[in-house]
């Protein structure tokens, strides 16, 4: 199986409407830079975990992650931050 690559599929987890909403919040899920930092990736993916708050607190109103997408975005981390 190929490594997780941001482009192909962590970039496509994001809605156009969630990209746009958080780059006002200064947090651009679009950008790999920004995303490949890990403490920004981990920022980001506590917002669309359960966690102790359910649902989820992103996107509002849901659809919220799969375990599937949350796995997926939690191996991209573990393998290194692939582009």
């Amino acid at each position: 199986m190929p490594q997780i690559s941001f482009d192909r599929d962590i970039r496509p987890l994001f809605r156009g409407i969630d990209v746009e909403h958080m780059k006002v919040h200064g947090i651009p899920l679009d950008d790999y830079t920004f995303m490949s930092t890990p403490e920004n990736a981990d920022k980001v993916l506590e917002t669309p975990s359960p966690g102790d708050a359910e649902p989820p607190l992103m996107p509002p109103g849901g659809p919220y992650w799969t375990e599937d997408q949350l796995a997926l975005f939690a191996q991209w981390q573990e393998d290194g931050y692939q582009p």
